[in-house]
């Protein structure tokens, strides 16, 4: 028998899998109490806004994959909010910027998290407001272990919040000092906010589904819209060293409604791989796999592995440059992009050597559209380690959540949560919580796929995924990780489909990712022909992608990816499993 780090779950109950312990349990006693698995994702998602303030929070952004039984379809709900009205690439330049700033209020979109949870509570869920919104409540009232993380996160920028972000530092530096890991940490304003929420959603009296309207309606309508309305007004330093007031406004809040979906499908492996569409980085991973099919991918972790996966991932993050962007405005030759005849030619590209090109195709004779500004952009050798890469002034490239479940009746959700990160925008006063700042993604250079503009959603990171087997539902699976989402998750489903591991082995894996593409996040930086692998490959397998001309960066065992996953077997068994890595992602199940 493989030794494992945890045992995959099973059992024949429900199951949850999320990045935090505190979460999977939460969900998990939803899941005992007779609820199903929407409403144990909402419980669980609320609570990593809660524990995971750096990674996460109630402002934050959450795309959402789920399998409602009763409807028999997978669905997607967008809980990617879209750029201000006022966003244009003219209001930046009257502002002297060259660039959307990583942190601040010029970087605030709507929040979407919220929203999200709510649709899906009011649509496929079964409880009350009260009984999702307690577990969240109690550990922001009465405390919780701040995990070593986060306290990294806030001594980056304890001058930052003490200087001038002083609403967070109310927060995170109480007493003027700074956390130490697992000690108990509160934030009674949140839990101030979601009892709010709560107590006037209740007021009106009604259905469930009344009141968890009402909820959406205090926070984008209500009192929090306008607390963020005037908050926006009032200028916070940035990562451009200066003070800038927001173009976000209440109006944009009570505006926007997340939008139900349709998921982006391939077949793969015998499964039907399921992803966002390419407002989202998701269908990335489905071309990786698309092109994948047509190569030879060696043995697990081997050198052979590893560059047909890096290879591969510079081809389809290329053409995620060139093509992706909210299909709202921009017109992403998708179906082309997907084709087998595509991924067939754009594998023959793959050769024994790394490629220093960035080389994005023409799918059904659609022309590449590339920034500039990315030939730019700064030479990072460090790019992309995995984990959120914080500077004094709050810049990150970008780290999440991830929550699976799974329920006894057959229903499955994947969510991604982020945004909101306390170390990238200042806590709005009063409410507890920070804005997202995805804006940071757009490109203010106008003619391309993700240029801004107003209304427009950021092409987000954010990747929740899922697998269907003859139509039903199989797996749901993701990680945090910025641009590394859609490359662990490549290792991860290879491991599973093609070298027939379990869920845990394939998590527990050696994995790797390429830092070859410009970074999503502020400000774009990158490493040429990079790839970072984590050291139990093996030096055999280092050195043979060096002869191959790969920059690699060995990283320390058990440092990449966050995976987690939940499902179901063939016999009906559910299934889970999560990372050691960062040692407090949990899969809990009977």
């Amino acid at each position: 028998m493989q030794f494992t780090t945890r045992p995959e779950i099973v059992g024949s109950f429900g199951a949850v899998a999320s990045t935090h312990w505190l979460a999977s349990n939460s969900g998990m006693a939803v899941l005992e109490e007779g609820g199903n698995a929407f409403d144990a994702a909402v419980a669980a998602g609320l609570v990593l806004h809660v524990v995971e303030p750096h990674l996460n929070g109630l402002g934050g952004d959450t795309p959402i994959m789920g399998f409602d039984v009763a409807g028999g379809e997978p669905w997607v709900l967008c809980g990617q909010g879209p750029a201000p009205a006022a966003a244009t690439a003219a209001a930046y330049a009257d502002l002297g910027l060259g660039a959307i700033p990583g942190t601040g209020h010029l970087a605030a979109v709507v929040p979407g998290s919220f929203g999200a949870w709510m649709s899906m509570l009011e649509r496929h869920g079964t409880l009350s407001l009260e009984r999702v919104t307690r577990f969240a409540i109690e550990y922001a009232r009465h405390g919780y272990p701040l995990v070593p993380d986060a306290t990294v996160a806030i001594a980056s920028v304890a001058s930052l919040l003490s200087e001038h972000w002083t609403t967070s530092a109310e927060i995170y530096l109480p007493g003027g000092t700074q956390p130490v890991p697992r000690a108990r940490f509160r934030n009674p304003l949140l839990a101030d906010t979601l009892e709010r929420i709560v107590v006037n959603a209740n007021a009106g009296g009604g259905s469930r589904e009344a009141v968890i309207a009402r909820a959406r309606d205090e926070f984008y309508r209500g009192f929090v819209a306008d607390a963020i309305d005037a908050w926006m007004r009032q200028p916070v330093r940035d990562s451009t060293g200066s003070d800038h007031a927001g173009l976000l406004t209440g109006a944009d809040m009570a505006e926007w409604e997340p939008t139900w979906e349709r998921p982006t499908t391939i077949e793969f492996g015998g499964v039907t791989v399921a992803k966002t569409g390419p407002w989202g980085q998701g269908p990335v991973l489905l071309q990786q796999l698309a092109m994948l099919a047509h190569q030879d991918i060696g043995a697990p972790g081997s050198a052979q592995m590893i560059h047909a996966v890096t290879e591969t991932a510079k081809l389809a993050f290329a053409d995620r440059e060139a093509f992706y962007g909210d299909p709202n405005f921009v017109d992403v030759p998708l179906d082309a992009l997907l084709a087998d005849d595509y991924a067939r030619s754009r594998a023959q590209l793959v050769t024994e050597e790394s490629s220093g090109e960035l080389r994005p195709g023409s799918p059904g004779g659609h022309e590449p559209h590339l920034s500039r500004s990315i030939f730019d952009a700064p030479i990072d050798a460090a790019a992309g380690t995995g984990e959120p890469t914080l500077a004094s002034m709050g810049v990150v490239r970008g780290d999440t959540c991830h929550l699976d479940v799974v329920d006894r009746w057959g229903n499955m959700v994947a969510a991604t949560p982020s945004g909101g990160w306390l170390q990238s925008s200042p806590a709005i006063p009063g409410l507890g919580f920070s804005l997202p700042t995805r804006a940071q993604m757009f490109w203010l250079e106008q003619g391309l796929p993700n240029s801004i503009a107003p209304r427009k959603r950021p092409r987000t990171t954010l990747s929740p995924g899922m697998l269907l087997r003859d139509g039903a539902p199989y797996l749901a699976f993701g990680t945090p990780g910025g641009d590394q989402q859609d490359q662990w998750t490549v290792t991860f489903l290879l491991n599973l489909l093609s070298h027939g591991m379990n869920l845990q082995e394939s998590i527990d894996a050696a994995t790797w990712h390429s830092t070859h593409m410009p970074s999503s996040f502020f400000p774009r930086s990158f490493q040429p022909r990079g790839v970072v692998v984590e050291q139990t490959v093996g030096d055999a397998a280092l050195d043979e992608l060096r002869d191959r001309g790969h920059d690699v960066v060995v990283a320390p065992a058990w440092s990449l990816g966050r995976l987690s996953a939940a499902g179901f077997r063939d016999d009906g068994m559910v299934i889970a499993a999560a990372n050691a890595r960062g040692m407090q992602g949990y899969a809990v199940g009977r």
